[in-house]
C-alpha cells in the first residue's frame, strides 16, 4: 500500500473533518495547548495487525512532529496486551486523533484477523480464500489490503479490471454461451494497461504492463457448468452449491478442462470452509471477510502529560 498516496491523504482528511469538525472542544477545555503527551496503543485481544501506517498518518496530520515508535507491523500477530504503537507529541493531537486512528486500525485489523482464521481453516488444501466487492463504500482498497494482510487474496478490485458474468448478465445476454461468446470477443479487443493503485509505489513497473481482461462465468448447476465449458470457459464460479454438489462439479471440470480455474462462492463460512476447500477448488470467496468482520478490540492509553 502506498501510504503517501492522495487517496490516503484525502481519506484521513475526511475522517478527521467528520470527527473533529470545528474543533475538539473537550481537549481544548481540559488540555493546555503546549502540553506534551506520551501514549501507546494496545491490543485487548489477539489479532492480526493491519493499518498501522494509516493510524500513524492520522496523528501526523494533527502534529507533523509527532514521534512514533512501532512495536508491531502489518501482517504480524499481536497477542492480548501487546503494544502496537508508542506516541510522543502534542497532547491535544493525541487525544483528538485517538478515535479516528483506532477506528481505522480496528476495522482493518478485524478484517485481517478474520481472513487469517479462514486461511488457517483451509490450511493444507490447494484452495485460497478470496474477498468480494461487498466492501464499505470509499474503503474498498483499504479493506482489500487488509484481506491480503491477513493472508487472503483479492478478487477484482472493481467492475473495471475483470469480467465476471453473473446470473443477471447471463439472463440478459440470452444464456451462458451467448454471454461468454460476447465476453471473449470484448476481452480480445480491450487489453488494458495496468493502472497504478494505492497498493503500489508511484512509478512501479507493474503500472506499465498491458494485461488481458480475465473472464469468469458464474454457474449454478451441472447444466450451466457443461455449457460454460463447451463455450470455452477458463474460469468458473460455482454459486451457492452444497459441498457435495460442488465437489462433483469440480471433478467434472478437472476431467474436461484441468487447467480451468474453479472458485466457489455463496454461503462460505468458517464452519464450512474446510468442506468446500476439500472439493479441490482453487479459490473460495466470501463476503464475510469484509462485510461481517468484527472490529478488533484496541485501546489508546496515555502514559504521561507535561507542559512544554
Amino acid at each position: 500500500m502506498n501510504w503517501d498516496s492522495q487517496y490516503i491523504r484525502d481519506l484521513v482528511a475526511k475522517a478527521l473533518a467528520e470527527d473533529v469538525g470545528s474543533g475538539d472542544i473537550t481537549a481544548e477545555a481540559a488540555i493546555p495547548i503546549r502540553a506534551v503527551g506520551r501514549a501507546r496503543i494496545i491490543a485487548r485481544e489477539s489479532l492480526i495487525c493491519a493499518g498501522l501506517p494509516l493510524a500513524e498518518q492520522v496523528f501526523l496530520a494533527l502534529d507533523p512532529r509527532m514521534r512514533l515508535e512501532r512495536n508491531a507491523s502489518d501482517g504480524r500477530r499481536v497477542e492480548k496486551g501487546g503494544e502496537l504503537l508508542h506516541l510522543s507529541g502534542n497532547a491535544r493531537a493525541i487525544l483528538t486523533g485517538e478515535r479516528t486512528a483506532l477506528n481505522f486500525l480496528a476495522r482493518l485489523s478485524g478484517i485481517a484477523t478474520l481472513t487469517n482464521q479462514f486461511v488457517q481453516a483451509i490450511a493444507g488444501t490447494k484452495a485460497m480464500i478470496r474477498d468480494t466487492r461487498k466492501t464499505t463504500p470509499g474503503l474498498r482498497l483499504l479493506e482489500k489490503y487488509a484481506v491480503k494482510t491477513g493472508g487472503g487474496t483479492n478478487h477484482r478490485i472493481g467492475l473495471y479490471d475483470a469480467i465476471l458474468l453473473k446470473e443477471n448478465h447471463i439472463a440478459l445476454a440470452g444464456g451462458v454461451k451467448q454471454a461468454l461468446d460476447q465476453a471473449h470477443s470484448y476481452a480480445a479487443l480491450h487489453a488494458r494497461t495496468h493502472a497504478a493503485t494505492p497498493y503500489e509505489e508511484p512509478g512501479a513497473p507493474e503500472a506499465q504492463k498491458s494485461v488481458a481482461l480475465p473472464v469468469q462465468v458464474e454457474v449454478r448447476d451441472e447444466r450451466e457448468l457443461r455449457e460454460a465449458l463447451e463455450a470455452g470457459a477458463e474460469s468458473l464460479l460455482l454459486d451457492n452449491m452444497p459441498p457435495a454438489e460442488a465437489a462433483r462439479c469440480v471433478q467434472i471440470v478437472r476431467s474436461i478442462r484441468p487447467a480451468c480455474v474453479v472458485e466457489i462462492s455463496g454461503g462460505i463460512t468458517l464452519a464450512n470452509a474446510r468442506a468446500y476447500a476439500e472439493t479441490g477448488a482453487d479459490y473460495l470467496s466470501s463476503g464475510m471477510l469484509t462485510h461481517s468482520a468484527p472490529a478488533a478490540n484496541l485501546s489508546l492509553l496515555v502514559d504521561s502529560i507535561a507542559d512544554k
